[in-house]
């Protein structure tokens, strides 16, 4: 408190004393003990409403104790239970749950991990198909960035994907104690290691294929590795292996003969005193298509933005794309089903007539060298006003677009696209897929836009530099796919004529048994605006048994979908309708039999070691918990801290003060009441 305000306050006293003085002395010309309570009472009114307005502050210690964080994380992968350790976990986790010393030493927090990380709510079932470690330790760190939080981590070690987790060390800095469930005992096996083959092939054309096979044992076996496609064997080759030549690379073809979707299994024989045949069997398919679409990127320079976008259309193996310029592209001009203008320039006429002649869908990017004087002349779509300034311009996804469906990959926080400044005006409507913003602030004009006009689709891109968002999808999700899929899903539009419909069904033709069913669906009324009141139902039903079930879509932002991984592998007919409308869309999908956690014969206790190596922790196995609970209470770097936090607190903050107001007002109403001088 300062001086000032401590001289404010003696002020204050010395006036409410002066006035509770001439109110009953003064005046009344006696010291009575009755106007002695009288004049109390009013300086204590008069000096708390004046301290109220002088309205000191004062500094106030709390104290507080904070014990440190135990986080445990329970592996609820299906490999726990293949491996038979299900039982042993959840004892293990009772364990922990009614020790008090624990609880007393450490807030305790409990989490499941698989696929992602979730927090423990219910009991542990054991049926996650697949196991990610590292994005469990990647969440937790955000989650706890600064306490002190020894983490016991209960898992058999065994991951289906994602980074490599012993080096999640590095960004999670906390004790890890891998907590084994299995056993270190190797057992003879042959397996299917990896099985590689493209998704899709091209009709009357061979497909490749690369199977990796490995065998775990000392003596020296022979066993045939066959493919069958139904009932019918494609392929087949007998190979031997041993201690030292213990792997198998086999590269071989098949034809494609058949438009549709061909399933096949490949399997390597078991050996009689195998423990795992499951790993012995791999499922996998081809959708044999009859056309390959052929887009070509017309450019007269170089730029990254052409090699992002050839790398990202090609990711789809039916699509293939030509680099050429703009005069040789002239002659070549019917062998393409969508043409990519990237920043046109006066050397493009005869390009653009051409294809307002042919009728001709086109995707056209505007950049910092395109000619725009040159594209006002020759489009009768639009006309951007010319500024000859630049800016960067960021994305916002627009989440009413309707000819397809978007799914939000966060495009708000990619890097800003290089445009020129200035309006675009179209002449008819247009369908923006995503607006321009400049530091979060939206400039209402289209990033990029598709329309529909005589029958031929157009898409505008008003920026360059998009190779920078598909380096930062990588950089954010270390996958090109989101970036891919959105792109994709832009030039299969661009590359059809198909009339807009009322429905839209988004899926795949085969999912593979590991993989998320997921399938998405766009409903829009009688004048194209997405409906978001309707209720839309699939009726799934299996080819091969009496199965038949009807499940609802959700809204989500854009679109309804339906999540179907509970499904067991088969093939499948569905169909969507909607509720209050005669509107339906049918098709077909077939699940895959694959369980990658079922490949697994033990822990893998080499690398849970060496997490806790890197992290300063002590691996343990199941059987040995009553030492990690020991280690835990005695470790003197789990302590709890005192931590003092002062705060200052204005008076005016203090409600008491207020009843002590209304109490002495009170009291002294009252008094005077009680003795007729009111």
């Amino acid at each position: 408190m300062s001086s000032e305000t401590l001289i404010y306050i003696i002020l204050a006293g010395t006036i409410a004393l002066l006035l509770a003085l001439f109110q009953y002395f003064y005046k009344a010309k006696s010291m009575s003990t009755r106007n002695m309570l009288f004049a109390f009472l009013r300086f204590i009114t008069i000096f708390s409403v004046l301290l109220l307005i002088v309205n000191p502050s004062f500094e106030q210690t709390t104290l507080t104790v904070e014990k440190p964080n135990l986080i445990v994380a329970i592996d609820n992968s299906s490999s726990v239970k293949n491996l038979k350790q299900d039982i042993n976990a959840l004892k293990f986790l009772n364990e922990i749950k009614t020790n008090s010393a624990l609880k007393e030493k450490f807030n305790v927090d409990y989490y499941t991990f698989g696929e992602k990380l979730q927090p423990l709510e219910d009991s542990l079932a054991f049926l996650e198909k697949q196991t990610n470690i590292f994005a469990a330790f990647k969440q937790l760190a955000r989650i706890y960035k600064t306490s002190n939080s020894p983490t016991i981590l209960i898992s058999d070690g065994n991951q289906t994907f994602g980074n490599d987790y012993h080096f999640a060390s590095n960004l999670y800095n906390h004790p890890i104690y891998p907590v084994i469930l299995g056993d270190t005992v190797t057992y003879t096996d042959l397996k299917i290691q990896q099985l590689n083959v493209n998704r899709y092939a091209y009709l009357k054309n061979e497909f490749p294929i690369e199977t990796i096979l490995v065998y775990n044992g000392t003596s020296e076996v022979s066993s045939k590795f066959e493919v069958f496609n139904g009932n019918r064997t494609v392929y087949s080759k007998v190979l031997k292996f041993s201690k030292n030549n213990n792997s198998k690379v086999v590269h071989f073809t098949l034809p494609a003969n058949q438009v549709g979707v061909s399933k096949y299994k490949a399997v390597i024989t078991p050996l009689d005193n195998e423990q795992n045949k499951v790993n012995n069997i791999k499922n996998f398919a081809v959708e044999v298509i009859n056309q390959k679409t052929k887009i070509a990127i017309v450019s007269d320079f170089p730029h990254p933005d052409i090699g992002a976008l050839k790398k990202s259309i090609e990711s789809n193996e039916q699509r293939f794309v030509t680099l050429i310029d703009s005069r040789n592209i002239i002659n070549q001009i019917n062998d393409f089903q969508l043409i990519i203008l990237y920043q046109p320039n006066n050397k493009f006429k005869i390009l653009f007539e051409k294809l307002q002649d042919l009728n001709k869908n086109y995707f056209t990017i505007i950049g910092s060298k395109t000619d725009l004087h040159f594209m006002n002349r020759i489009s009768e779509d639009y006309q951007q006003s010319i500024t000859n300034q630049k800016e960067d311009y960021q994305a916002e996804l627009n989440i009413n677009y309707t000819p397809f469906i978007i799914d939000d990959i966060n495009f708000e926080s990619y890097p800003p696209l290089h445009s020129n400044y200035g309006v675009v005006k179209f002449k008819h409507p247009v369908d923006v897929i995503i607006n321009k913003t400049v530091r979060g602030v939206s400039v209402n004009e289209p990033l990029l836009a598709t329309f529909e006009n005589n029958g031929r689709r157009e898409a505008i891109l008003f920026g360059e530099n998009i190779w920078q968002w598909r380096a930062y999808n990588y950089v954010e999700k270390k996958s090109f796919h989101d970036f891919d899929d959105f792109i994709g899903k832009l030039v299969q539009y661009l590359a059809s004529n198909k009339q807009k419909s009322r429905l839209n069904v988004d899926f795949q033709s085969f999912y593979d048994g590991n993989s998320n069913v997921i399938i998405k669906a766009e409903y829009f009324d009688k004048n194209y605006v997405f409906d978001a009141r309707e209720t839309l139902q699939i009726t799934v039903s299996d080819k091969n048994s009496n199965f038949e079930k009807t499940f609802p879509l959700v809204l989500k932002n854009n679109h309804y979908q339906v999540d179907l991984s509970g499904l067991q592998p088969s093939e499948y007919q569905f169909s969507i309708k909607a509720k209050n409308e005669n509107i339906s869309k049918s098709g077909s999908f077939q699940i895959l039999e694959y369980d990658v956690e079922q490949q697994f014969l033990n822990a893998n206790v080499a690398k849970l070691e060496q997490l806790a190596d890197n992290s300063s922790g002590t691996p343990y196995f199941i059987e040995d918990t009553s030492e990690i609970i020991n280690e835990l209470l005695g470790d003197k770097r789990y302590v709890s801290v005192q931590k003092s936090s002062k705060n200052n607190t204005p008076l005016i903050d203090w409600k008491w003060l207020l009843g002590l107001i209304a109490l002495s007002l009170g009291a002294e109403w009252f008094a005077r009441k009680y003795n007729g001088l009111i």
